[in-house]
């Protein structure tokens, strides 16, 4: 199993970065340890269901929308692997949660697999109890050896049955289906769990599952990526207004029918990278704002307001959704904390091209580079995309404190040494 560190960050933004920069600007001290930050601080380890479970056959799970994605779409997986194995964390998860302890961590973060408990995605049509054992015997096992167990609802693995039965998260009846797992998995569960992720990283999953087909389900136009089917101007924001929608719906459940017995706490985590302004220019400063609210706006704004940032109503327009009355007062403040991942960065400067093929990649008029004059931004990582800009975190927590009213939790930040974040509240 891949361990990562996690670690609590946003009261230690200024020591972790006085401690990791110098003069050299891709150069990073390691001088980092448990003595490093304020006690409370929970350093854990996490991953996903169908990162590292494997087993997605056994036992009664059932097909996910992951599953389909990489048989049918193979060349978009570099190595052409798929989950079928992974790490084998379902029969390994006793030998991996003992290694966590010998390592002296106090977290764990994972996600439960839909298709595994529910493998028909309605609750009506059955429960899978083999897999229901699994992650009652994951919890126990985790709280006997003194970690913290955090649950992630969804992480991007819907069952296949509701993408074939009315499209997923493009359909609004996601939101019933969405909030009846959400309700079986606070009923089985939330006795010993106290920290619950309804999503993780919904703008994402939206970005790069309907925008530019590059992650399951593949959707996009064709004029914008390798897909069969799709829409890159609408999809991605019909998508994105029914994950809110189905996290404020669980959200509401939770803190009316079980938050007072079971004393959890209740969020979700979005996806960030900082944006650079290219240029000391007032395009390029809003267009990094721009950037900003296209991505991370996206969740964090309607969460805070209960409506999408104004930038993207006057870019985007009729194709944005609008929520009702009700669905606005749901929505605003549904969070007791929001989860943010961080990872790289990004230059940002205007984009004066217009085009009639609309897409959300384009709607933003934001050309993003990751180079200025022939210099990356940061140090370039193991992955093609990702280059070390670690003063990002605390722009990206700054921005974000200013722009909501949640306790901003760092979740994640990945590097080189793939840090991973969370606070206890």
């Amino acid at each position: 199993m891949e361990i990562r560190y996690l670690v609590s960050c946003v009261l230690a933004l200024d020591l972790l970065l006085s401690t990791t920069e110098s003069s050299n600007p891709f150069h990073y001290s390691t001088k980092l340890n448990r003595s490093s930050f304020p006690a409370g601080f929970l350093f854990g380890a996490g991953s996903s269901a169908y990162q590292y479970e494997g087993a997605a056959y056994a036992d009664g799970r059932k097909r996910s929308i992951w599953d389909t994605f990489v048989i049918e779409n193979p060349e978009k997986i570099a190595d052409h692997s798929t989950g079928d194995v992974a790490d084998e964390f379902y029969y390994l998860c006793k030998e991996d949660v003992a290694r966590m302890k010998e390592i002296g961590l106090d977290s764990f973060k994972f996600s439960i697999s839909w298709p595994r408990v529910i493998p028909q995605g309605k609750l009506s049509r059955g429960v899978n109890w083999e897999g229901v054992k699994f992650y009652n015997d994951l919890i126990n096992e985790l709280l006997s050896n003194g970690i913290e167990p955090f649950i992630t609802l969804f992480h991007w693995d819907l069952p296949q049955a509701l993408e074939d039965e009315y499209g997923g998260f493009l359909s609004p009846q996601i939101v019933d289906d969405f909030r009846d797992y959400a309700n079986f998995c606070f009923q089985e569960f939330g006795d010993r769990v106290r920290y619950w992720i309804t999503l993780n990283e919904p703008n994402l999953f939206s970005k790069s599952g309907y925008a530019t087909g590059e992650y399951a389900p593949g959707r996009c136009s064709n004029y914008i990526g390798n897909c069969t089917e799709g829409n890159s101007g609408t999809e991605p924001y019909m998508v994105t207004h029914h994950l809110i929608l189905s996290h404020a719906t669980a959200a509401n459940l939770y803190r009316h029918k079980y938050q007072a017995s079971q004393k959890g706490i209740i969020g979700l985590a979005v996806s960030t990278r900082w944006q650079v302004p290219k240029y000391q220019t007032v395009s390029s400063k809003k267009a990094a704002l721009r950037a900003l609210d296209f991505f991370v706006g996206w969740i964090v704004h309607p969460v805070t307001f209960g409506d999408y940032p104004k930038t993207m109503r006057d870019l985007v327009g009729n194709r944005l959704p609008n929520f009702t009355a009700e669905q606005s007062v749901l929505v605003k403040g549904s969070l007791d904390f929001l989860g943010v991942n961080y990872y790289t960065a990004r230059y940002a400067e205007d984009s004066n091209t217009s085009s009639i093929l609309l897409s959300y990649t384009t709607d933003s008029h934001v050309n993003e580079t990751v180079e200025k004059n022939g210099i990356p931004i940061g140090e370039l990582t193991g992955a093609s995309w990702l280059y070390m800009y670690p003063k990002g975190i605390r722009e990206i927590a700054m921005y974000i404190r200013k722009s909501t009213t949640f306790p901003c939790i760092l979740l994640r930040m990945e590097w080189q040494m793939q840090i991973m974040f969370i606070t206890s509240r």
